[in-house]
């Protein structure tokens, strides 16, 4: 949790506090004991937390450290949380422990439940108690990192191929980022739909590792930036039909790279900037090739009337990862460990997987 905006390892403090899940006719001996952990480095006793007739208790299981929740510390992400007492994480799974009188969700004690990423709930804590409307069941056959992180970024890869521009299999679409767990659920969803990726990664040490691996994700091109300094990119596609669709999470140079791969009245999304350079658009890109440029923020999306689209996308994402036909590499550390998970998922000791928190020990599960 945090009191103000800055520096996630400045501003973030912990506050172990002792509280019990209460109800109107639940008996003082008879009450759920929880350990919430918070902000100050101290033990505090609190009110009992009295759950709601459409209230849903939920053991908070995993959740990931993700870069929007580090921008959402940092005071410069677009949604902010209200502070203080902003409790960080945006996405996570946990599992049902009482649910209130009045709840007609399908939802009982064991369940696996995620937030959804619109409600910003704050996930790093050990148990919520909200409302039934913010918990969505999935399977709890699938491992735990999964469906702690399935809401973000395999939900937006899956909403970037279905919902910007009709595609048939055969069809051919671009990106770059290739490498980002979006990049690679792209290029692993795009195969289960029987469409071809071309794909752009960063020159860096590694890179021939990269290409193969995702290559044997799906990826039918792999490319690095240098490799695209020709003066026709498209005489590098060989059968491959030239793409109606382009994503680009990078700006720059590699936005420009994208879109030179478009065909005529091609598409092409941003959903994000790493390189932090503005994508520039030639104006023969405007009247000859006649391309569209859109953005997409999954919050927005999920906001605009998409919550059981989102339900359903996100049921389909985790059979896939049942199936074995999705897969990314995470690194499941121990809440004990947060400030070293919080290090890595800001790249302060090189490149890692994606960092996912889990609250409990396996023996307490």
């Amino acid at each position: 949790m945090y009191d103000q905006y800055g520096e996630p390892d400045k501003v973030l403090r912990y506050l172990t506090v002792r509280c019990y899940l209460s109800s109107p006719d639940t008996r003082d001996d008879h009450k759920v004991p929880i350990i919430t952990c918070i902000f100050f480095p101290r033990m505090a006793d609190v009110d009992p937390v009295e759950l709601g007739a459409r209230d849903v208790c939920v053991k908070m299981l995993a959740a990931p450290i993700n870069p929007s929740d580090i921008n959402s510390i940092e005071g410069v992400y677009p949604n902010k949380p209200t502070v203080p007492g902003a409790v960080g994480g945006i996405e996570g799974v946990g599992q049902v422990q009482a649910v209130g009188s009045a709840v007609t969700a399908p939802l009982s004690p064991g369940d696996w439940v995620i937030a959804f990423p619109h409600t910003a709930m704050g996930t790093w804590q050990t148990y919520a108690v909200k409302p039934q409307e913010l918990w969505h069941k999935v399977r709890n056959d699938v491992p735990m990192e999964y469906a702690a992180t399935v809401t973000v970024n395999p939900l937006s890869a899956l909403v970037l191929l279905q919902c910007f521009t009709k595609l048939n299999p055969g069809d051919t679409i671009v990106q770059n980022g290739a490498t980002s767990i979006v990049g690679q659920c792209v290029i692993q969803l795009a195969k289960a739909q029987g469409l071809r990726t071309i794909n752009i990664i960063r020159d860096r040490p590694g890179s021939e590792q990269a290409k193969h691996r995702l290559t044997q994700l799906g990826a039918h091109l792999v490319f690095t930036e240098s490799q695209l300094r020709v003066k026709n990119v498209k005489s590098l596609l060989g059968t491959l039909p030239e793409p109606a669709l382009g994503f680009d999470c990078v700006g720059g140079n590699a936005a420009s790279l994208t879109m030179r791969f478009l065909r005529k009245g091609g598409t092409m999304v941003t959903y994000g900037g790493m390189s932090k350079e503005h994508v520039n658009v030639s104006t023969s890109s405007f009247i000859f090739k006649d391309l569209s440029f859109k953005g997409f923020w999954l919050w927005n999306w999920v906001n605009s009337d998409k919550v059981e689209d989102c339900k359903k996308m996100i049921d389909y994402l985790l059979d896939l990862v049942k199936e074995g036909k999705l897969t990314y590499q995470t690194e499941l550390t121990p809440f004990r460990d947060f400030g070293l998970a919080l290090d890595k998922a800001q790249g302060k000791l090189g490149a890692q997987p994606k960092q996912v928190v889990s609250f409990w020990d396996k023996a307490k599960l």
